[in-house]
Protein backbone atom coordinates (compact mmCIF):
# COMPACT_ATOMS: atom_id res chain seq x y z
CA UNK A 1 0.00 0.00 0.00
CA UNK A 2 2.76 2.44 0.91
CA UNK A 3 4.77 1.49 -2.19
CA UNK A 4 1.68 2.05 -4.33
CA UNK A 5 1.28 5.58 -2.98
CA UNK A 6 4.88 6.43 -3.89
CA UNK A 7 4.43 5.04 -7.40
CA UNK A 8 1.20 7.02 -7.82
CA UNK A 9 2.85 10.24 -6.60
CA UNK A 10 5.80 9.67 -8.96
CA UNK A 11 3.38 9.07 -11.83
CA UNK A 12 1.52 12.30 -11.08
CA UNK A 13 4.78 14.26 -10.92
CA UNK A 14 5.96 12.81 -14.22
CA UNK A 15 2.61 13.56 -15.85
CA UNK A 16 2.79 17.13 -14.59
CA UNK A 17 6.33 17.57 -15.95
CA UNK A 18 5.33 16.18 -19.35
CA UNK A 19 2.30 18.46 -19.53
CA UNK A 20 4.54 21.44 -18.75
CA UNK A 21 6.96 20.41 -21.49
CA UNK A 22 4.11 20.40 -23.99
CA UNK A 23 3.61 24.10 -23.25
CA UNK A 24 7.32 24.94 -23.52
CA UNK A 25 8.59 27.57 -25.92
CA UNK A 26 10.01 25.42 -28.74
CA UNK A 27 13.27 26.58 -30.28
CA UNK A 28 13.04 27.30 -34.00
CA UNK A 29 16.72 28.06 -34.61
CA UNK A 30 19.49 30.62 -34.25
CA UNK A 31 21.53 33.10 -36.21
CA UNK A 32 24.70 35.09 -35.57
CA UNK A 33 25.12 38.78 -36.39
CA UNK A 34 27.62 41.57 -35.90
CA UNK A 35 25.91 44.68 -34.54
CA UNK A 36 28.07 47.20 -36.35
CA UNK A 37 27.99 50.97 -36.59
CA UNK A 38 25.55 50.75 -39.52
CA UNK A 39 23.09 48.94 -37.21
CA UNK A 40 23.30 51.85 -34.75
CA UNK A 41 21.61 54.08 -37.38
CA UNK A 42 17.98 53.95 -38.48
CA UNK A 43 17.24 53.54 -42.17
CA UNK A 44 16.67 57.28 -42.52
CA UNK A 45 19.97 58.12 -40.80
CA UNK A 46 19.09 59.08 -37.24
CA UNK A 47 20.97 57.47 -34.34
CA UNK A 48 19.20 54.63 -32.55
CA UNK A 49 19.35 54.80 -28.78
CA UNK A 50 18.67 51.27 -27.55
CA UNK A 51 19.84 47.72 -28.14
CA UNK A 52 16.44 46.37 -29.16
CA UNK A 53 16.19 48.88 -32.01
CA UNK A 54 19.73 48.02 -33.10
CA UNK A 55 19.01 44.28 -33.25
CA UNK A 56 15.90 45.04 -35.30
CA UNK A 57 17.87 47.37 -37.60
CA UNK A 58 20.45 44.64 -38.15
CA UNK A 59 17.69 42.43 -39.58
CA UNK A 60 16.33 45.28 -41.74
CA UNK A 61 19.86 45.85 -43.03
CA UNK A 62 20.18 42.14 -43.82
CA UNK A 63 16.79 41.53 -45.44
CA UNK A 64 15.63 44.86 -46.87
CA UNK A 65 18.73 46.91 -47.57
CA UNK A 66 21.28 44.13 -48.16
CA UNK A 67 23.81 45.98 -45.96
CA UNK A 68 25.46 42.98 -44.40
CA UNK A 69 28.45 42.61 -42.14
CA UNK A 70 30.84 39.77 -42.90
CA UNK A 71 29.85 37.96 -39.67
CA UNK A 72 26.10 38.24 -40.31
CA UNK A 73 24.04 35.13 -41.01
CA UNK A 74 20.63 35.02 -42.59
CA UNK A 75 17.45 34.01 -40.83
CA UNK A 76 14.06 32.75 -41.93
CA UNK A 77 11.99 34.61 -39.33
CA UNK A 78 12.46 38.37 -39.76
CA UNK A 79 12.16 38.97 -43.51
CA UNK A 80 9.30 41.49 -43.41
CA UNK A 81 8.77 44.71 -41.48
CA UNK A 82 5.89 43.08 -39.57
CA UNK A 83 8.13 40.17 -38.58
CA UNK A 84 10.83 42.60 -37.45
CA UNK A 85 8.20 44.47 -35.41
CA UNK A 86 7.40 41.11 -33.77
CA UNK A 87 11.12 40.68 -33.03
CA UNK A 88 11.17 44.09 -31.35
CA UNK A 89 8.03 43.32 -29.31
CA UNK A 90 9.46 39.99 -28.13
CA UNK A 91 12.70 41.66 -27.06
CA UNK A 92 10.87 44.49 -25.28
CA UNK A 93 8.84 42.02 -23.21
CA UNK A 94 11.93 41.63 -21.08
CA UNK A 95 14.12 38.79 -20.00
CA UNK A 96 15.30 38.17 -23.54
CA UNK A 97 18.48 40.21 -23.32
CA UNK A 98 20.63 40.84 -20.24
CA UNK A 99 21.60 44.33 -19.14
CA UNK A 100 25.23 43.60 -19.98
CA UNK A 101 24.25 42.44 -23.49
CA UNK A 102 22.26 45.65 -23.99
CA UNK A 103 25.22 47.75 -22.88
CA UNK A 104 27.59 45.84 -25.18
CA UNK A 105 25.30 46.44 -28.16
CA UNK A 106 24.71 50.14 -27.46
CA UNK A 107 28.36 50.90 -26.67
CA UNK A 108 30.17 48.71 -29.20
CA UNK A 109 30.00 46.36 -32.14
CA UNK A 110 29.57 42.92 -30.59
CA UNK A 111 28.95 39.59 -32.27
CA UNK A 112 25.61 38.31 -31.03
CA UNK A 113 23.68 35.08 -31.22
CA UNK A 114 19.92 35.29 -31.49
CA UNK A 115 18.00 32.20 -30.44
CA UNK A 116 14.52 32.22 -31.91
CA UNK A 117 11.74 30.39 -30.12
CA UNK A 118 8.09 30.02 -30.96
CA UNK A 119 7.06 32.79 -28.55
CA UNK A 120 10.28 34.55 -27.63
CA UNK A 121 13.76 35.59 -28.68
CA UNK A 122 16.99 35.51 -26.65
CA UNK A 123 20.07 37.56 -27.48
CA UNK A 124 23.52 36.70 -26.14
CA UNK A 125 26.95 38.17 -26.72
CA UNK A 126 29.46 35.86 -28.39
CA UNK A 127 32.28 38.36 -28.73
CA UNK A 128 32.72 41.95 -27.58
Amino acid sequence: MRKSGIVTAAGLLLGSLLAGAAHADDMLGSYVARISDRDHQASDGYALDNAVQMVRQDRANWHKFHRRDSDDEGDGWFRTNDQRADLQRMLERGGAMSSSAKRAIVNGEPLIQVDVYENSVRVSILEN
